[in-house]
């Protein structure tokens, strides 16, 4: 992964403003993944979060607890349909290990670190990855890029 996918994260714009619902997507390959994400987060926002709120000021009167939910929940719901409607699997980053790689390979420090979470109950990740939604939004954090691989061991190589 180069810089631009390095830096990526999942970050809102400012709570409760116009685009309080909208993730800020930069330049490059990572847009794609964060249109499908975002498109989970309207719908959540829209549909199913209760408030009293017409569907336009749902959107709008967004605040930072809020877009955490609705991104957890956007991204449980992607899991869980990459995993079949059966499993999903969360990867998050451990804390900085020394391990000489073995010959023939080349450590690069971040896959070396993830570790892999496995649910079979959708509530049960949903709110795995609320309690460490940091680790997807923070700057610094690589959430599109655990986000990917969450996605790639959800579905399984095989699949």
């Amino acid at each position: 992964f180069d810089c631009e996918w390095a830096a990526a994260c999942f970050r809102f714009h400012p709570p409760r403003s116009g685009l309080a619902f909208a993730l800020e997507a930069g330049q490059g390959g990572t847009r794609a993944i964060l249109a499908a994400v975002q498109a989970h987060i309207i719908t959540y926002l829209l549909f199913t979060r209760e408030t009293e709120c017409t569907h336009l000021e749902r959107l709008c009167q967004v605040g930072c607890w809020e877009q955490g939910q609705a991104l957890a929940t956007a991204l449980a719901e992607t899991l869980w349909a990459a995993g079949g409607g059966g499993r999903a699997v969360v990867c998050l980053l451990t804390a900085p290990i020394t391990v000489m790689p073995r010959e023939g390979y080349r450590a690069n420090s971040f896959a070396e670190r993830i570790r892999l979470f496995e649910f079979s109950e959708k509530a049960a990740a949903q709110e795995f990855i609320s309690d460490h939604i940091n680790c997807f939004k923070g700057e610094g954090s690589h959430g599109v890029i655990l986000f990917l691989y969450s996605l790639l061991f959800s579905r399984t190589l095989e699949r």
